[in-house]
């Protein structure tokens, strides 16, 4: 299973960035960019990679046990950016620190479960973990299609006032990345729920 750990914005919050995303999406060059779903928005803390169906309990365990060790974080999601021309994100703003000890937590959780690939790190994507790397949240919004050339610049400096009210993340979540089927160009992975856990709770 290709895995990874999330933090997932409340529904008033992702409502706001769904009327930005609409006015992005008019854009010139919107069209040529693959835009995430609403579904598929998130905030990945700890990036796992492809992890033995044998080793998902243990991974589960220690999840919960990060997730209880912290509390709720306040954030708000506020301006955005892009890497190179490559992902447009929003970005997040609050106790950024709170989030970055969790995603330390899950990282960690992964690093200590046999069968994860030690390319496990925090923040999502792939290659090996930089333990220097300050953790930096974010939500993507769109990828480049391959060889289509939009410049983003003008996607981000669109984002440069954007904001949401505060509010509490509650919640750390086991996330599934399915694969776009085979054929369909342009296709985005699919994310399913395994396992959430309230920061700071008892429940599993």
């Amino acid at each position: 299973m290709r895995l990874f750990a999330a933090v997932i914005p409340p529904a008033e919050v992702l409502g706001e960035l769904a009327e930005v995303v609409g006015r992005l999406r008019r854009l010139p060059g919107a069209g040529r960019l693959r835009w995430v779903p609403r579904e598929g928005w998130h905030l990945t803390v700890a990036f796992y990679g492809e992890v033995p169906a044998g080793s998902v309990a243990e991974l589960a365990e220690r999840l919960a046990r990060a997730a209880r060790r912290r509390g709720p974080v306040g954030l708000r999601l506020a301006g955005g950016g892009r890497f190179s021309d490559t992902v447009l994100w929003a970005g997040a703003a609050g106790d950024v620190e709170e989030l970055g000890r969790l995603a330390a937590g899950a990282a960690a959780a992964g690093h200590r479960t046999a069968g994860v690939p030690l390319a496990a790190r925090q923040g999502g994507g792939g290659g090996p973990r930089r333990p220097e790397r300050r953790y930096r949240p974010h939500l993507t919004l769109a990828r480049q299609r391959r060889g289509a050339g939009t410049d983003l610049a003008p996607f981000a400096y669109a984002l440069r006032d954007f904001t949401t009210p505060h509010r509490d993340l509650t919640t750390l979540t086991l996330v599934r990345s399915h694969p776009p089927p085979p054929g369909h160009p342009g296709a985005q992975p699919h994310y399913e729920p395994v396992a959430t856990w309230p920061l700071g709770g008892s429940g599993a």
